[in-house]
């Protein structure tokens, strides 16, 4: 593999962020009389416009009012790392100094919006690693729409077979391979391997893995 650009999803592949949402998220919904199950809150992962507004009308009807509750929950997220601080995957400093030591591009490909990862991988320590911060809210379809790595892609300044996606949920790993983007899948809260079975490259244990992708 020539591989000159690696392009990081964020939540729950880099920051270990995926495990609060599964917290705030049920509270949000809650907090405006309804319900939602884990199931439920698991397919929300990495879920962009316009398809996350489409799943909650389906899920609670017309009268669901998906940005006020999405402003209410992203005001729980703030609070809730606020009092616990923002935590790392395994490796993922590491990972990203290897890259850099190889002169490879780094960019995110993430649903986060770009004032937030700029924040949190600035809160991490992470930020000067990348070369480029792509976001969901940059395109006009977030994952699983191809969109968002076509345009990472894009912004490398590489072609798609010069680059591989990173990924920990089944939105993420649809939205690169429809890119056509080798996907690496390393499951973080859930392994969803009957959703997305055929779909990436290869599955690996922990960001250290990707290692042996230049070591071949």
């Amino acid at each position: 593999m020539s591989i000159k650009a690696v392009l990081f999803d964020l939540d729950g592949t880099l920051i270990d962020t995926e495990r609060c949402y599964q917290i705030v998220w049920p509270k949000a919904v809650a907090h405006f009389g309804f319900e939602m199950t884990r199931e439920q809150a698991l397919m929300l992962r990495s879920l962009g416009r316009p398809f996350a507004p489409r799943q909650f009308k389906e899920w609670y009807g017309d009268s669901f009012n998906y940005d006020e509750v999405r402003a209410y929950r992203k005001a729980l997220f703030e609070e809730l790392i606020a009092r616990e601080g923002l935590k790392l995957k395994p490796y993922a400093e590491e990972i990203l100094k290897y890259l850099k030591e190889r002169g490879v591009m780094i960019s995110t490909a993430t649903a986060t919006d770009e004032e937030r990862t700029t924040r949190y991988l600035t809160k991490v320590g992470l930020l000067d690693y990348f070369d480029k911060i792509c976001c969901a809210t940059q395109v006009k379809e977030g994952k699983p729409s191809p969109e968002l790595y076509l345009y990472a892609a894009e912004q490398v300044g590489f072609s798609k077979d010069e680059c591989i996606a990173v990924e920990d949920a089944p939105n993420g790993v649809k939205s690169a391979a429809a890119a056509g983007i080798r996907t690496i899948y390393i499951p973080d809260t859930n392994d969803d391997e009957a959703a997305i079975g055929g779909l990436y490259y290869k599955k690996m244990n922990n960001l250290l893995e990707l290692k042996q992708l230049f070591e071949q």
